[in-house]
C-alpha cells in the first residue's frame, strides 16, 4: 500500500441508515458516515467510501437509525427538575410567586443546584440533546457540573432587582457574574451568557449595565420577555411603553439578544426582530401548560427571524422532551397560523438544532454535520415498529420519533449514551437522590 493510499486515522466512524446534516436545508443522506478526529468531524460521506478512505480506532454501524446534530434546548432551568410536578395547573404569576418562588427561597444552593443538573443532563443525554441554555442561580456550580458531565451549555449569569441565595445587591449580582465569566470564558464546552430574569423584575439602570458589558464582553443576554398579556400591559401602565419598545430604549434589541417565550407580539415588533437580528426561542409546552399565549411562529419564519425551541424547565413542562417539545411546535404553529406549512418538518429540526445553536452564538462549532464543527452527535433509531414504515426520515424524525428511540450521543466526539446506557452516569442513584429531594421539599411544604 502506498502512501498515499494508505487509510487517514480517525477516533470514531459512525455509520448510519441516514444521515440528516440539517445544513443543508432538507436533505437526507442515505447508508453516509461521519469520521471524527480530536472531536471533530473531519469528513461526511458515502459509507463504502468511508470504510476506504479512513482506519477508524472505533467504528460504530447504525444501519437503522437516523444520524442528526446534538438537539440543542435553548432555553432551560434545569435546577428545577427537582420541582418537577409540584404546582401544576396554574396560571404564570399563581404559579410563580405563590409557589415556586417560596419553595425555592426553602432549598436553594449549590447542593440544590448540582443535584438537578446532574439529573437534567441524564434526562436530555437520553433524549438526544447535547447543549443546553441554563437560566439559573449559582451559575458556578452549574458550570463546574457540566464541565464534569462532558455536557455543552451557556450558564446564565443572573440578575434581578430583589435578593436572593446568589446575591444580595445589583453590584453584587454583576461583580459575581464578572467572576463566572473570567472563570469559564475560555473553556470549550461552558460558556455564559447574561440573564436578566425578565423586563418587569429588572430596572432600566441594571438594563443599560448589562447592555453595556454585553457589548463590551461580547456576550448574549438570555431574556424572558414578552410571555404574557398582562405583562405587556404593565410595562405601558409603569414605564409607558410595551416590553420590546422598552428594550430597544436602552440598546438591547440586537443580534446578541435571546428572546424567550414571545408569544405577544405586533407585527411591527416581529419586523423589528428580524430587522436587528434577535433569536427567539419558542417553549410551546410550558405556555400552553400556563395559558401565557401563542407564539407567532408562522409569522416569526416568514420575516426571518431565527427560531429556536426550548422546553422552559421541568416546573412548568414538566420535562425535558426535545423531541416531544420540537413536535409541540410544528403542529401548534399550523394551528396558530392556520397554515398547514407554518413551520414544516424540516424547519422544525432546524430550529431544535441550527436555530438553537445560532440563537446561543454556537452556531460556527454545533448544530448540523459538517466537517470542521464539534461532533455533538445523535444515533436515532427508526427501526423501531413506531416509525415504521419509514416513508420520510425529517417527519419521522418530527411527528413520530419518540425520545426512547435514541441509542447513541456523543458530544464532542466523546460517547456520552451508548446502547441506550448512560456513560459515567448512575440512573440508580440519580434517582435515589431525587427521591430524597421529594422528601425534603414536601416537609418544608407541609411546614
Amino acid at each position: 500500500m502506498t502512501p498515499e493510499t494508505r487509510p487517514e486515522p480517525c477516533d470514531l466512524l459512525i455509520e448510519a441508515g441516514w444521515v440528516v446534516p440539517v445544513e443543508p436545508h432538507g436533505v437526507v443522506l442515505e447508508d453516509h458516515a461521519v469520521a471524527v478526529r480530536d472531536g471533530a468531524i473531519v469528513a461526511l460521506l458515502p459509507t463504502r467510501e468511508a470504510r476506504t478512505r479512513f482506519a477508524a480506532a472505533e467504528t460504530v454501524s447504525r444501519p437503522e437509525a437516523a444520524l442528526i446534530p446534538g438537539l440543542v434546548n435553548a432555553h432551560t432551568h434545569n435546577p428545577m427538575t427537582l420541582l418537577r410536578g409540584i404546582a401544576d395547573d396554574l396560571p404564570l404569576m399563581e404559579w410563580l410567586q405563590g409557589h415556586i418562588w417560596p419553595v425555592e427561597g426553602a432549598v436553594i444552593g449549590p447542593e440544590f443546584v448540582a443535584d438537578g443538573i446532574a439529573l437534567a443532563i441524564a434526562e436530555m443525554l437520553r433524549g438526544g440533546t447535547t447543549c443546553a441554555n441554563e437560566n439559573y442561580f449559582f451559575p458556578d456550580v452549574q458550570a463546574a457540573v457540566y464541565k464534569r458531565h462532558g455536557f455543552r451549555a451557556r450558564v446564565g449569569l443572573p440578575v434581578i432587582d430583589f435578593p436572593t441565595a446568589w446575591a444580595k445587591s445589583s453590584d453584587e449580582y454583576f461583580d459575581r457574574a464578572g467572576e463566572v465569566h473570567d472563570q469559564w470564558r475560555d473553556d470549550a464546552l461552558v460558556a455564559t451568557t447574561f440573564a436578566p430574569h425578565a423586563p418587569y423584575t429588572v430596572s432600566d439602570a441594571n438594563f443599560e449595565r448589562i447592555r453595556m458589558l454585553s457589548d463590551q464582553l461580547d456576550v448574549p443576554v438570555h431574556l424572558h420577555t414578552h410571555e404574557t398579556a398582562q405583562e405587556v400591559v404593565e410595562s405601558h401602565d409603569k414605564h409607558g411603553q410595551r416590553p420590546i419598545a422598552r428594550l430597544d430604549r436602552l440598546g438591547l434589541v440586537n443580534d446578541r439578544l435571546i428572546a424567550v417565550h414571545m408569544t405577544q407580539l405586533t407585527d411591527a415588533e416581529i419586523a423589528l426582530c428580524a430587522e436587528r437580528g434577535v433569536s427567539v426561542v419558542h417553549c410551546p409546552e410550558s405556555n400552553l401548560k400556563l395559558a401565557s399565549g401563542f407564539c407567532p411562529v408562522g409569522k416569526l419564519l416568514k420575516a426571518g427571524v431565527n427560531l429556536a425551541i426550548g422546553t422552559d424547565g421541568c416546573a412548568s413542562n414538566n420535562d425535558l422532551d426535545m423531541f416531544g417539545e420540537t413536535r409541540t411546535a410544528a403542529l401548534l404553529a399550523k394551528a396558530v397560523a392556520q397554515d398547514a406549512s407554518a413551520l414544516d418538518a424540516a424547519s422544525a429540526l432546524h430550529a431544535a438544532t441550527l436555530g438553537g445553536a445560532r440563537a446561543l452564538g454556537f452556531d460556527a462549532s454545533i448544530g448540523s454535520i459538517e466537517p470542521g464543527k464539534q461532533a455533538d452527535l445523535v444515533c436515532v433509531d427508526l427501526g423501531q415498529l413506531e416509525t415504521q414504515p419509514l416513508h420520510h426520515v425529517i417527519s419521522q424524525l418530527i411527528y413520530a420519533t419518540g425520545r426512547n428511540q435514541v441509542s447513541d450521543v456523543w458530544i464532542a466526539g466523546r460517547v456520552r449514551l451508548r446502547d441506550r446506557i448512560l456513560v459515567d452516569m448512575d440512573p440508580a442513584e440519580l434517582v435515589a437522590n431525587a427521591k430524597q429531594w421529594r422528601a425534603r421539599i414536601a416537609a418544608i411544604r407541609l411546614t
